[in-house]
């Protein structure tokens, strides 16, 4: 029998709690594509998997994540789309996505386009963590909005996706 997500974790290791949170791979990389590539909505998330995640997997991680209080679901009436937001603690996974990617830049290959946004916040550093936590916070949350020096930090992650693309076409 599954442990129910209102159930405490199996051991008091802060390490095995958080696993049990977040869960397998694919609750990383619903987190990943609601942060870095702002998909809130169940369509969303399905069509723009790279990984093609199936309907029933993203369904059962939705749900898991909300349990594990990871991500809020917006109430609808029948036939309107529930959008999902981060909560604070999915926004606080930010550095947890942010130290993997690094881990993958390191020690896995990838392609210059898909890499290129991890280099970006590995060569900007902690300020631009917590730059994009703050959009974040401001998007999700309805944190009042950040007065900008210029463009965020998810449009910057857009524009160097975007240019290592055009150039990997035009090569």
């Amino acid at each position: 029998m599954a442990r129910a997500a209102t159930e405490g974790p199996r051991s008091g290791c802060a390490i095995n709690a958080a696993v049990e949170a977040l869960g397998d791979h694919w609750s990383f990389l619903v987190l990943r594509d609601m942060i870095f590539g702002d998909r809130r909505y169940f369509r969303e998330l399905l069509a723009g998997s790279l990984e093609g995640i199936a309907s029933n997997i993203l369904s059962d991680r939705l749900k898991k994540l909300v349990a594990a209080g990871i991500l809020t679901k917006e109430e609808v009436t029948r036939g309107q789309r529930a959008r999902y937001s981060l909560t604070e603690a999915g926004i606080q996974t930010v550095p947890i996505l942010f130290a993997l990617g690094n881990w993958g830049l390191d020690w896995r290959e990838g392609t210059p386009e898909l890499r290129t946004r991890q280099e970006l916040m590995r060569a900007e550093g902690p300020a631009f963590i917590a730059e994009l936590m703050d959009e974040l916070r401001v998007r999700h949350l309805g944190a009042p909005p950040v007065d900008p020096a210029g463009p965020g930090p998810l449009e910057r992650l857009e524009a160097a996706y975007q240019e290592v693309a055009r150039r990997e076409r035009s090569a």
